[in-house]
């Protein structure tokens, strides 16, 4: 399996349902397989699978954001941040996540049911052998022999075999967008959560810097006191900030631990390891690129596997109100058997016998068992339509906020920037003053306090400004790459 790279079934053209109306902009017309609106006739067939009424839902032509159209792949996206322990991560959570083989598992079923329901179309044919001796006073010492044949052929003359086929074929689609979705949001899942774990270890080293600096501010405190310059008072101050700054370590020490584990889990292995890759790699925050391509929403939402999975479930419960309906129509059956027997061997084949039959049945009454099933078919189909107008919805949302995300979090990495740089002046000048004696304590500790915010405040927003361009980029599809491929024997790679 290629890191980040996945090939699946490609799409048919029932589930391309994205087109551009002349002189009315970017409007969505809906792939709805056999339709909610559709009423099978006598003879309906899986033909009618292609037709495709539009839905309420209206995908804007641009979007709120307004970003710069500038060109980005995003299938891998995690390699943009430039931190070679991010990809590694994520090459082995593709390969090695038990999430991912659960939804490989799926999509092996989902080929298999196309496999049997396409086996409809086919004759069976089941074969026969038997001996036969008699017991008794009066029996026969020879042994009796026999064999034969049994065949039986449904004619698919009103499309049961058909829509099965079509469901199951849905259903495969399906399962492969839903593979390419974990996949999408696992690959997420570990870029943030390695991103959040750089974060902490960037904060650890932050506040052991900073544990130093005030063990020298104590030093100076006590031999300013020992020398009479000061009271006990600035010695119990710069205890005080050294106990509060050290009583931070454990609990970042533990933040970085439970994220490597949680990375350890996603990559398909026990704890351990990653805290210690992480702990021997020590490197900035992540810095994404400054600008970032987006498509068109209509062209965002065929990147979305999960809205394509969505897709791929209305089609196949829009199939499966064909297939019910196909209980009312006649069933047409040929079956046929020969056979032959025999007292020994030498003449077994000396006398063979057989049959063919044609057969025709209908269901006269049930009940109202089939209408039912059809009733509950339909139901299915409208719950499929509105799961999938709600993923559309979802998906224009989780774009529109990440892109916020993003901006804000860049503007507030560009704001503490400048609060850093004045709060390391700040704590230079104090840290000077007050080895001269012109300042107390107190100042200098309002000073380091100053600077020990800042250095967190810009840790945290570049934490935000990472996680964001990876939310953005998943949001707009990125982390898989669907190629073409058959939909019946396409294996995932």
């Amino acid at each position: 399996m290629t890191a980040g790279k996945k090939v699946f079934p490609s799409t048919p053209k029932s589930l391309r349902p994205f087109r551009t109306k002349k002189g009315q902009g970017l409007q969505r017309q809906i792939a709805v397989v056999a339709g909610l609106s559709l009423v099978l006739a006598g003879c309906a067939t899986p033909t009618a699978l292609e037709t495709a009424p539009e839905t309420a839902i209206s995908v804007p032509s641009s979007w709120v954001a307004d970003p710069a159209p500038v060109t980005l792949d995003t299938a891998q996206y995690w390699t943009l941040l430039g931190d070679p322990l991010i990809t590694e991560l994520v090459g082995l959570a593709i390969v090695e996540n038990r999430d991912l083989a659960i939804a490989a598992a799926r999509l092996a079923q989902a080929r298999a049911g196309v496999r049997q329901a396409r086996a409809g179309y086919l004759p069976r044919l089941d074969g026969n052998a038997g001996v036969r001796r008699d017991i008794g006073d009066f029996a026969d010492d020879d042994f009796g022999f026999s064999l034969g044949a049994d065949a039986q052929w449904e004619i698919d003359l009103f499309g049961r075999i058909g829509y099965n086929v079509a469901v199951s074929r849905a259903e495969l689609a399906a399962a492969g967008y839903a593979l390419s979705d974990v996949q999408r949001l696992i690959v997420g899942q570990v870029a943030q959560i390695a991103v959040s774990a750089r974060g902490s270890a960037v904060r650890l080293g932050i506040a052991r810097e900073t544990l130093t600096v005030q063990d020298d501010n104590l030093q100076i405190a006590v031999w300013r006191r020992e020398a009479g310059l000061v009271s006990s008072l600035d010695v119990e101050q710069a205890r005080a900030q050294r106990a509060q700054t050290a009583a931070i370590i454990p609990a970042l020490e533990a933040e970085l631990a439970a994220r490597t584990y949680a990375l350890s889990t996603l990559i398909g292995e026990p704890p351990g390891r990653v805290l210690s890759l992480f702990e021997a790699d020590a490197r900035a925050i992540p810095v994404p690129p400054e600008s970032i391509g987006f498509e068109a929403p209509a062209e965002v939402l065929r990147q979305r596997p999960d809205v394509r999975q969505a897709e791929a479930a209305l089609i196949a419960d829009s199939a499966r109100i064909g297939l019910t309906r196909t209980q009312l129509l006649p069933l047409v059956q040929l079956t046929g058997n020969i056979g032959t027997g025999s007292i020994g061997l030498g003449s077994l084949f000396d006398t063979i016998t057989g049959g063919l039959l044609a057969g025709i049945s209908q269901m006269i009454f049930d009940g109202g068992r089939t209408r039912a099933q059809i009733d509950a078919a339909e139901a299915a189909a409208q719950g499929s339509l509105a799961n999938w107008e709600q993923t559309i919805l979802r998906a224009l949302e989780e774009v529109e906020s990440a892109a916020v995300d993003l901006r804000a979090a860049r503007a507030r990495v560009a704001l503490f920037a400048v609060a850093l740089e004045a709060a390391e002046n700040a704590a230079i000048l104090a840290r000077s003053q007050y080895e001269t004696g012109l300042i107390d304590f107190e100042t200098l500790l309002l000073a380091e306090n100053q600077l020990l915010s800042a250095r967190n405040s810009l840790a945290s927003s570049a934490v935000e400004r990472a996680s964001a361009f990876v939310r953005l980029t998943q949001a707009l599809g990125g982390g898989w790459d669907g190629e073409p491929d058959d939909m019946d024997e396409g294996t995932p790679r």
